[in-house]
């Protein structure tokens, strides 16, 4: 028995195009459904993908997908995309160990030109997809699709300027809903509405003649103008218009009536240049509990669809986000100096409690990693005491501003860095795996990890008084280990790390949240009758080198292990090693990093257990340690 009318037979753009505009209206009721009933089962991104259903189907029936490239900004909007691309019935294991990816993925797809999951590289993509075709004298469409919320970060704005002058043609789709992750910030948030504010309306079919007419190329100089004029008009002028893009809308992005002519004749249109069609959607469209939420359900957890109650987690100990903002709060109440930053995402650091309780010293700069470090700089110079809260993989857009900005000038802002290590569900693109590496090679840094939510609240507390150079700690996703929080008054010696416990022959030194792991792998251990010794380096900058000394002359051989990649704390002990000529007299020494690979989305377990930094993976590196004599075989 079908189970839909329409979506039963959809497995490929082609098959929609065999639909009528009726048929297409039913086809949309059915994909959102579909992706309703999906993300209930699995959790994930729902709200942007019920905002942008209609859009999908609309794309896809106008354009020739795949030869026509789509390509879809960030991607928490693509499961209607997916479902609608051969994908349908995988929908299911979206974000599951082996599943599909809750994002765009070249390899996963060839409905999928370009892979993203972090912001605002659509317009750049799309305008180098358009050019290759150009010089390949190839006629296919570009159509970058981007939010409101994205397109406000630099990055797009210099895809825009590059674009308006390169008199290529491609499509920017905006789809603005007036709500990103968290609620939207800045000037072209007020820009947007006031597009929408006008006192000048038209009628749909005046309107419709308004948009169609735009395209044409049987205008004369004079109506040209005059056309300008009356776009102008409709919508008060346009920054997108002074950046050389044909302007079109804003428009009703979920009636079909509408998107469709207008896409058509975007796609038929000759115009030399890029055009940008302004389409206003709702966030969770077509599901009253996602349009009723503040978030607009953007990431959900398992959910009840009849309910809309969202699966709770049984552990009831705080995450390490919520013991971040929590203790900074406390600092904060004492000291007026301390304010929190956030790039988009006050919700995912818990900069949201912070700025309900300080609002006038919470900043949400937006998508802009960039701006957000040298806003924090510019902030240390005057005596303030910033703490940007911005995720591992985010810092990443901004390490130039951290450099430049922050390092070399030793301005002391305070970085806190979340998701931190491996994140489960949102895969390698969101995986904080190179913070470690990129800030410790740099001069005038503290650089810290936690190995426990109480080390976290040291390390805060220590953060408050670095008054003359940049600092760093870092914390994974989820939950702490259940234990005490100490007082705000606790605090740790710079550079100084600790012995948990005490053993023979092998000496392993932790960096960050791996510690319970070498924990269970020293029970296992001891029942073998194997004694090790475990440390928590607290610091990879500046490194205890007392307590390393003292490690290595006292154990054959020592074991780092992080959450991160080569070139972080192991390297910098061994560095230390062979200046100390440690390792001249035979001590033996294996670094645990994350692997030289992108890790694809699991349970944080089970990719921890392919990093080879689970429990048993650091026994066996013990054990085999302890039997290693040789160290390289000489090749004849």
């Amino acid at each position: 028995m079908s189970k839909y009318q329409y979506l039963d037979k959809v497995n490929f753009p082609p098959d929609i195009k065999k639909l009528s505009i009726e048929e297409l209206k039913i086809l949309s009721d059915e994909v959102r459904r579909e992706l309703i009933d999906a993300v209930s089962v699995t959790g994930g991104h729902l709200g942007a993908g019920l905002g942008v259903v209609e859009l999908t189907v609309a794309l896809h029936y106008i354009f020739d997908t795949p030869n026509d490239k789509l390509i879809w900004d960030v991607g928490h909007q693509t499961y209607p995309h997916k479902i609608l691309t051969g994908r349908k019935d995988k929908i299911r294991t979206v974000r599951q160990g082996n599943g599909l990816s809750g994002f765009t993925k070249r390899t996963e797809s060839e409905y999928d030109p370009f892979g993203a999951a972090h912001s605002s590289t659509s317009i750049s993509s799309a305008l180098g997809i358009a050019v290759a075709n150009r010089l390949s004298n190839k006629s296919n469409d570009v159509v970058a699709v981007i939010g409101d919320g994205a397109i406000s970060a630099g990055m797009a704005y210099e895809a825009m300027n590059n674009a308006g002058v390169s008199k290529t043609k491609m499509i920017v789709v905006l789809n603005d809903n007036d709500m990103s992750i968290s609620k939207p910030v800045g000037a072209m948030r007020s820009y947007l509405a006031k597009l929408l504010s006008g006192k000048l309306y038209f009628g749909l079919r005046e309107f419709l003649k308004l948009i169609i007419s735009s395209f044409s190329k049987r205008f004369s100089a004079k109506a040209g103008k005059a056309e300008d004029f009356l776009r102008s008009a409709v919508t008060g002028g346009t920054l997108f218009n002074s950046l050389g893009f044909h302007y079109v809308g804003p428009i009703d992005g979920h009636n079909l009536d509408v998107l469709i002519p207008v896409l058509k004749n975007a796609k038929e249109s000759e115009h030399e240049g890029p055009i940008m069609i302004h389409i206003k959607t709702k966030k969770g469209k077509g599901y009253s509990f996602a349009e009723k939420a503040l978030d607009r359900y953007h990431g959900v957890s398992k959910f009840n669809v009849q309910t809309g109650i969202q699966e709770k987690s049984k552990i009831n100990v705080p995450s390490y986000t919520k013991v971040f903002a929590n203790t900074l709060i406390k600092h904060a109440e004492n000291d007026s100096k301390i304010v929190g930053i956030t790039a988009a995402m006050p919700t995912g650091t818990g900069m949201d409690i912070f700025g309900k309780k300080f609002p006038k010293r919470m900043f949400d700069v937006g998508i802009a990693e960039q701006h957000a470090v040298t806003f924090a700089a510019g902030l240390a110079t005057e005596g303030f005491k910033p703490y940007a809260a911005i995720y591992s993989t985010f810092l990443q857009r901004a390490y130039d501003q951290v450099v430049h900005d922050v390092a070399i000038q030793s301005l002391p802002v305070r970085f806190a860095i979340d998701r931190a290590g491996l994140v489960g569900a949102d895969g390698p693109t969101h995986a904080g795996s190179f913070d470690i590496t990129y800030l410790s090679t740099l001069p005038n840094f503290v650089v810290m990890a936690a190995s426990d939510e109480s080390e976290l609240v040291k390390m805060i507390n220590t953060s408050v008084d670095i008054s003359d150079k940049p600092s760093a700690f870092r914390y994974p996703r989820g939950t702490g280990v259940g234990i005490e929080l100490p007082s705000i008054d606790k605090k740790l010696e710079i550079g100084k790390g600790r012995i948990i416990q005490e053993g023979k022959k092998i000496a392993i030194i932790n960096f960050g949240a791996r510690l319970n792991e070498c924990l269970n792998a020293s029970i296992s251990l001891k029942k073998k009758g194997i004694n090790i010794t475990i440390a928590d380096a607290r610091f990879v900058k500046p490194l205890d080198e007392n307590l390393i000394w003292q490690l290595a002359t006292d154990h054959e051989g020592i074991i780092t292990i992080e959450e991160g990649s080569i070139g972080g704390f192991g390297s910098h002990i061994v560095n230390f090693l062979s200046e100390k000529n440690l390792l001249d007299k035979g001590l033996k020494f294996r670094s645990m990093i994350l692997p030289d690979k992108f890790i694809d989305q699991d349970k944080p377990e089970l990719m921890y257990k392919l990093a080879g930094l689970d429990s048993q993976s650091i026994e066996e590196r013990v054990i085999d340690l302890l039997n290693s004599n040789i160290l390289l075989k000489i090749q004849k």
